[in-house]
C-alpha cells in the first residue's frame, strides 16, 4: 500500500516544452500523452496538447503537468494542482472525503477512461487536489 503526494503543473500551451526543460534539470524519465491519445475528451486544435506528463527525476523529484484544455480556466502564477495518487484505496478515498467537506467536487471520483478512478475537487480554501487510486493489478 503507498500513497504520494505529487504537485501537478498547468500551463498555457507550453507544457511539452517546460517539461522536456525539466528533463534536462532533474534527469531521469518523463513521460507525456497527449489529448488525442489520452482517451478524453478535446476540443479540436489540442490533440497534440499535452493531457498528462509525468516526469520521475533522479533523486526522488517527481511531478506531472498538462496543458490548460481550451474550456479550462487558467491563471499565471496560481495554476498548481495538488495530485493525490496510489494503490492504497481506502486512505485515498478518505483523504478524498475529507477534502471535499465543505468543498466543491469538480469531477466526482470515479472509473477514468485509464482504468483507474480518478476525481477533482477544490477543497473549502480553495486548493484544487485530483486523486487517482491505481486499479488493482490481476
Amino acid at each position: 500500500m503507498s500513497v504520494q503526494l505529487n504537485p501537478y503543473l498547468t500551463f498555457k500551451d507550453n507544457a511539452r516544452e517546460a517539461m522536456e526543460f525539466y528533463k534536462t534539470v532533474f534527469g531521469g524519465t518523463l513521460e507525456m500523452t497527449t489529448f488525442e491519445k489520452g482517451g478524453s475528451p478535446f476540443e479540436p486544435g489540442e490533440e497534440d496538447k499535452i493531457m498528462h506528463a509525468d516526469l520521475h527525476g533522479d533523486n526522488g523529484v517527481t511531478f506531472f503537468a498538462s496543458d490548460a484544455p481550451v474550456q479550462g480556466e487558467f491563471k499565471s502564477g496560481s495554476a498548481i494542482t495538488m495530485s493525490l495518487s496510489g494503490d492504497d484505496e481506502a486512505t485515498l478515498k478518505g483523504y478524498w472525503d475529507r477534502l471535499a467537506d465543505g468543498g466543491t467536487v469538480t469531477m466526482p471520483l470515479e472509473k477514468a477512461p485509464w482504468g483507474d478512478q480518478f476525481g477533482m475537487l477544490n477543497d473549502k480554501f480553495g486548493v484544487a487536489w485530483m486523486v487517482n487510486i491505481a486499479a488493482a493489478q490481476n
